[in-house]
């Protein structure tokens, strides 16, 4: 009985024993069949490239690549060089169309003002700028304060002018920093539309500006009225209605002398003794 069960047992551990040294073949086939990933020569970043940068041969290396090339890699050192970088590039990383700026764009600030759109300076404090936290990458509301036209009742109004706008730069800086430090400037530039760039150009100059920083993932436009010195004493109440220009008032001339009507003609007949005056209209007159 021990002499059967130990053939079987050796007969079942024979044929598993060859049962894997064929799977192990088989799958060791296989894999050695496969063909190894191509390999490629790509043009990498030399060094870290921060936006703005205006790239220079030295700042390519031409390196190896494996795998499929990415998604607009440029391939040529010409098509590269002389060009502005519009967002960081990290070293060892290929050189991509998304990541530069056009063909004769400069570097700089000009290059990271998508087309389109435009970059308008304000005049900023510590208390207009957010207590310097308007850094670049930010986003804020333009508040606007002054005294509208016909609404002396109101005394001063403050009104949000636009929303969720970008700050590009805040002094001569318009690299973003991560940990958005606060830097104390006196100019910033917003990156706003042509119309916009015309709204902002008056209120700067007509009235007083505020920056409002905002969390840069709320995108949510707010419709607001605006508020208004009576109300800060009327809590809840509507702003009062803006008083109407009085309407121009012109004299009303005096009335057109009237002519005095002509005199009618008379014409006296004497027959002997007797006397008669006969009366006739004038030319044109028709007597009622």
């Amino acid at each position: 009985m021990n002499q059967r069960l130990i053939s079987v047992l050796a007969f079942a551990f024979i044929v598993s024993a060859g049962a894997s040294l064929l799977l192990y073949r088989l799958l060791s086939g296989r894999v050695t069949t496969q063909a190894a990933p191509k390999s490629s020569k790509l043009i990498l970043a030399g060094r870290d490239l921060a936006p703005g940068t205006l790239i220079r041969d030295a700042d390519l290396r031409l390196g190896d690549w494996t795998g499929s090339l990415p998604e607009g890699a440029i391939q040529k050192k010409e098509d590269i060089v002389g060009r502005g970088v519009i967002s960081p590039i990290f070293g060892g990383e290929p050189m991509v169309e998304s990541r530069l700026a056009p063909k004769g764009g400069g570097a700089g600030l000009a290059a990271l003002i998508p087309r389109g759109m435009r970059a308008v300076a304000i005049r900023v404090n510590e208390i207009v700028g957010v207590a310097g936290f308007a850094v670049p990458g930010m986003r804020v509301d333009v508040l606007v304060s002054g005294s509208p036209p016909g609404a002396a009742a109101q005394g001063g109004v403050t009104k949000t002018l636009l929303q969720n706008v970008q700050v590009l730069s805040a002094g001569q800086n318009f690299q973003k920093d991560a940990e958005g430090k606060p830097v104390s400037v006196a100019v910033v530039n917003l990156l706003v539309t042509p119309q916009q760039a015309e709204m902002l150009s008056l209120a700067s100059t007509q009235t007083s500006i505020q920056l409002v920083l905002r969390n840069p993932l709320d995108t949510d436009i707010a419709k607001t009225n605006g508020s208004a010195v009576a109300q800060l004493f009327n809590s809840g109440a509507a702003l009062p209605p803006a008083e109407k220009p009085a309407a121009s008032i012109r004299p009303t001339p005096p009335p057109a002398a009237l002519a005095p009507p002509p005199k009618p003609r008379v014409v006296e007949v004497i027959n002997g003794i007797k006397r008669t005056e006969t009366q006739f209209e004038p030319r044109g007159e028709v007597k009622p």
